[in-house]
């Protein structure tokens, strides 16, 4: 759920210094789901990696670590006041090889080849898919790698015991997505995607965080998300605010997890990687 927007989505987060923060600490808590897709998909020194839908930076800056000096990694986000805070965030830490655009990936100029195109949460907010990947991979030279990583509700919320409270929740946030037009399991579409858009049939994992405990961070990104989709559960009718609670959600979700002393999935991401042949 990242704040990485194109003029044809439906971005169903709202934008605000409060969502800011909620993305930073996500960013933070998947971080090695993300790592681990670089790493399956070959994401190297020196290479030149252009990051689709940047947001505030969180993947630039993780790609700028594999890239090393000797590579470079590229930007584009759609909202200007994002691309500058990802700007001021890539001053702040010292590199001087990432660089942000802010524009329409649909149409925003993109100079020369990369050797590899990458995004995170982004692909589920796009209406027209399979254009802009077409549109993208013309960008990628010959073997360049494409790699996506985008949600799943198929992997989120199983628990063990079973946790009525928190189930509750997952339901009401895959009900909030389906019902504003998004795909649910956009990761399990990740491999049509990428065939349709005339890429060979990418290696795929499904990879959630999970945990338990009194300490565990995931009670927090849910209610965290519940929260920035607030509005638009209630005016579509599919909780009431007594119902959801929001403001005790996260505390709640804790003392459920501890009194019943199990564990449950998180955030699931689908990795998906390929080579343009």
């Amino acid at each position: 759920m990242s704040q990485n927007t194109q003029s044809d989505t439906s971005y169903l987060l709202a934008y605000s210094d409060e969502e800011i923060r909620r993305l930073e600490r996500q960013a933070q808590f998947v971080s090695s789901l993300t790592r681990r897709l670089f790493e399956m998909a070959g994401i190297a020194p020196g290479m030149r990696v252009l990051d689709v839908g940047s947001g505030a930076g969180d993947v630039a800056l993780l790609l700028a670590e594999y890239v090393g000096q000797e590579g470079s990694v590229v930007g584009v986000e759609l909202n200007p006041d994002m691309a500058q805070l990802a700007r001021q965030r890539v001053k702040h830490v010292g590199l001087t090889n990432v660089s942000f655009i802010a524009g329409d990936i649909n149409t925003v100029a993109l100079d020369g080849e990369f050797d590899a195109i990458v995004g995170r949460l982004i692909l589920i907010y796009l209406r027209d898919k399979v254009a802009v990947l077409h549109r993208l991979v013309e960008h990628l030279r010959p073997g360049g790698i494409v790699a996506f990583q985008d949600l799943d509700f198929a992997g989120i919320g199983a628990s063990s015991p079973p946790a009525p409270l928190a189930g509750q929740a997952v339901g009401w946030l895959r009900e909030v997505f389906r019902r504003s037009g998004l795909e649910v399991h956009m990761g399990l579409q990740l491999y049509r995607l990428f065939v349709d858009a005339g890429l060979p049939g990418p290696g795929m994992e499904l990879i959630s965080t999970a945990g338990g405990g009194p300490a565990w961070e995931g009670y927090y990104h849910l209610a965290a998300v519940l929260k920035s989709v607030f509005q638009p559960l209630i005016k579509l009718d599919i909780a009431t605010e007594e119902e959801v609670g929001i403001e005790t959600l996260e505390e709640r979700l804790r003392e459920e997890s501890v009194r019943l002393g199990g564990a449950m999935t998180g955030l699931a991401l689908m990795n998906a990687w390929t080579r343009k042949e």
